[in-house]
């Protein structure tokens, strides 16, 4: 694992506190994407974090096991999910065994692997038919008010750069992208700011007075409610051996 990627760890409890969940019409194309129905489907979820995505697809009714290499992401998950089984590894090592699983899912993580070897991994673990979702939850900058609060990240983090999400060379992918939005306290939002890596990279100090900016900036704009979030998420699937 990388740096960037072991600074999760440290925040844990803060991430899966405040980052967004995934709306049911992300899990209703998920399914008509794979083919089949999440009830009853043997799934892996790959980078499982905290378990944000792992519980909703329980939720839906499917066998899930979750795959997550970090100590401190892993010590949360199991306090908020006790009964879904997780095992530690990821997704360049899958520690699954060949042809078992009906679909594997990478909820904001397939950008951590590496798909030169990622890819062969979910072709080995994935049943005949079974399918690879990936998907990425990002804040909709056909908002203003959040196209020029990311415009300022971006400037903020320049030095860090964000992560680059890979290609996917040799899949035959469909996309899907589905809105949704939800409302929250501004305290709330700024937290889910604040757990991204490269701001957890930068510390406690520095991202806290960019944070105590955005407030002051965010309080203008929403005085007297909570903040509305919109996302989009791109949802890509790729069915292997169909």
């Amino acid at each position: 694992m990388t740096k960037r990627a072991r600074s999760f760890d440290a925040a844990a409890a803060l991430y899966g506190a405040n980052r967004p969940g995934y709306p049911p019409a992300l899990f209703d194309a998920v399914e008509e994407l794979a083919g089949r129905p999440l009830a009853g489907a043997r799934v892996a979820d790959v980078g499982a974090g905290t378990g944000i995505a792992t519980g909703l697809l329980r939720a839906r009714g499917a066998e899930v096991v979750a795959v997550e290499p970090g100590d401190g992401m892993a010590d949360e998950f199991r306090r908020a999910n006790p009964g879904i089984p997780l095992v530690r590894g990821d997704g360049d090592r899958l520690p699954l065994a060949s042809g078992a699983f009906d679909l594997l899912t990478y909820a904001q993580a397939w950008h951590w692997t590496d798909p030169a070897r990622s890819v062969p991994e979910a072709r080995r673990v994935l049943r005949p038919g079974g399918a690879l979702a990936l998907w990425w939850n990002d804040l909709d900058c056909a908002v203003p008010w959040i196209a020029e609060q990311d415009a300022r990240i971006r400037e903020y983090l320049k030095v860090i750069g964000l992560p680059a999400r890979e290609s996917l060379e040799g899949l035959d992918l469909t996309t899907r992208e589905v809105r949704w939005s939800r409302r929250i306290p501004l305290d709330t939002h700024l937290a889910n700011q604040a757990s991204h890596s490269a701001f957890l990279l930068l510390g406690e100090a520095v991202t806290g007075e960019f944070m105590a900016a955005e407030r002051e900036r965010l309080l203008a704009l929403f005085p007297d409610g909570p903040v509305e979030e919109s996302y989009v998420v791109t949802l890509r699937v790729a069915r292997i051996g169909v």
